[in-house]
């Protein structure tokens, strides 16, 4: 499917530059797609060390299996195929909790340790199994909980009411999340995404039996490993041979817990404590607190959660931590290709006008149906870039007012959609998958969903 999109983007791109006599900016566009690539690399590096080496611990402690046993009959319905007590269970839920929140910062590095646990259960290479695609069609249109970056850009332009897209955002993702969900199971059904190498096998045939005459598969590998990673004991949790947790890291997880209940309590509920009220618009009613609270509280609870779990079970907290964090320089290695490959091919669409033209050509139809045109550049863009979808998004909140119905409602849709294609390239990158499969069919349906859902219902409320 990428390998499609890819050549017809490039193509696309010199045709209608030639035409319009932008050929000049079709190569600065894939010059500083290129250049954005490897910044976006570099710069993630950092943080992907450090969630790297975070989730070390939590797996070395039994955390990770401990947050995905309690979550199991869910995560079993979405992804069948992944052992209930396998760290991909847990590095899922913990990307999936992370984007509700909007913590972008921890969700690409969790969601790419994810990815590297699904790939050790992937018995094809370069394929993407169905649990990849459905877990990249979910992060795609992930529920989000408060859209952070736009009531932002409401709020600095002078909206009157900038929250109130949190609802409406909420329920757009929600319509989102469940198409992607329930057309990532159907597309897997279809023959047409099914991987290249089973189309002529018997459909009955398991997996297993077909990767047999090959040789040993990655399942087979992984079982191979040193039991001290993936061997389990025989108690119903399924949780690794540790010494239970030292009493005085029990007391000292139970303070650490009290403390952060006491911090959010005191952002959440601050007339209690005695404490003046946020004067930022977007924080005058609770639920919106509670959100915030969430945000804020979140990566430095996990930062000093983890750790002292970890300790408290005998291990080795800065080895284990540092053996995680090197993990990082060969994901961000391989994220490099992929990532300059894609950026490059819209950088060069965007710079050839390809968004300004399919805008002409889809607005008589789209004008009979209502949809607002001052809206369909800025969808258009959504699934392509995330910076230039922003930049649109600013430029309707100041030319049509920041509390205008369509202001409103193309701050709901940057809210509730994603960059499907970037985030292909990335995860799909991180594991040196080519064959994606119906990934990006699912993904681009939850974005069009999110689109139409987000007209919708800021019709029927604001």
């Amino acid at each position: 499917m990428l390998n499609y999109i890819w050549l017809g983007l490039v193509l696309l791109a010199v045709a209608i530059g030639g035409w319009n006599s932008q050929l000049k900016e079709v190569t600065n566009g894939a010059l500083d797609g290129a250049k954005t690539a490897v910044t976006i690399a570099i710069g993630l590096w950092g943080v992907m060390a450090l969630w790297l080496g975070l989730m070390r611990l939590a797996e070395r402690a039994g955390l990770v299996q401990r947050i995905a046993y309690g979550l199991r009959p869910l995560m079993l319905r979405l992804f069948p195929e992944v052992p209930a007590d396998h760290p991909a269970m847990g590095s899922m839920l913990m990307n999936m909790a992370a984007n509700m929140l909007g913590l972008g910062n921890a969700a690409t590095p969790l969601g790419l340790r994810a990815m590297r646990d699904l790939d050790s259960l992937n018995p094809r290479p370069t394929v993407a199994s169905n649990a990849m695609c459905t877990f990249l069609a979910i992060n795609t249109s992930s529920v989000q909980l408060i859209p952070a970056t736009a009531i932002a850009i409401l709020a600095s332009a002078g909206s009157a009411r900038p929250t109130v897209i949190v609802g409406t955002a909420f329920f757009a993702t929600l319509c989102a999340a469940t198409v992607a969900v329930l057309s990532a199971k159907f597309f897997e059904r279809l023959s047409l995404f099914r991987p290249r190498r089973e189309r002529n096998e018997d459909r009955d045939q398991p997996l297993q039996d077909s990767n047999a005459k090959e040789g040993t598969s990655r399942r087979d590998v992984l079982t191979e490993e040193p039991s001290d990673k993936f061997a389990f004991d025989d108690d119903s949790l399924g949780q690794p041979p540790l010494s239970r947790p030292a009493p005085w890291g029990m007391v000292a997880l139970v303070l650490l817990v009290v403390f952060f209940l006491m911090l959010f309590s005191r952002m959440v509920m601050p007339e209690v404590f005695r404490l003046p009220l946020p004067t930022d618009a977007a924080l005058q009613n609770p639920f919106s607190r509670m959100v915030n609270a969430l945000s804020i509280l979140a990566i430095p609870f996990l930062l000093t959660f983890f750790p002292v779990y970890a300790a408290a079970r005998g291990i080795k907290v800065y080895d284990e931590f540092v053996e995680g964090a090197k993990e990082s320089f060969n994901v961000i290695l391989r994220i490099i290709p992929f990532l300059v490959t894609m950026l490059v091919a819209i950088g060069m669409f965007k710079g050839a006008g390809g968004i300004d033209l399919l805008t002409k050509l889809l607005s008589p139809i789209l004008t009979p149906l209502h949809f607002p045109t001052d809206l369909l550049p800025l969808a258009l863009m959504r699934p392509l870039s995330g910076s230039a979808t922003l930049a649109l998004l600013t430029d309707i909140v100041h030319r049509l007012g920041p509390d205008s119905i369509i202001s409103l409602t193309a701050a709901t849709i940057y809210g509730s959609t994603e960059t499907t294609f970037y985030v292909a390239a990335v995860y799909f990158g991180s594991v040196g998958i080519k064959q994606t499969r119906h990934a990006i069919p699912a993904g681009l349906l939850a974005d069009l969903t999110g689109v139409i859902a987000s007209v919708i219902i800021c019709r029927a409320v604001l």
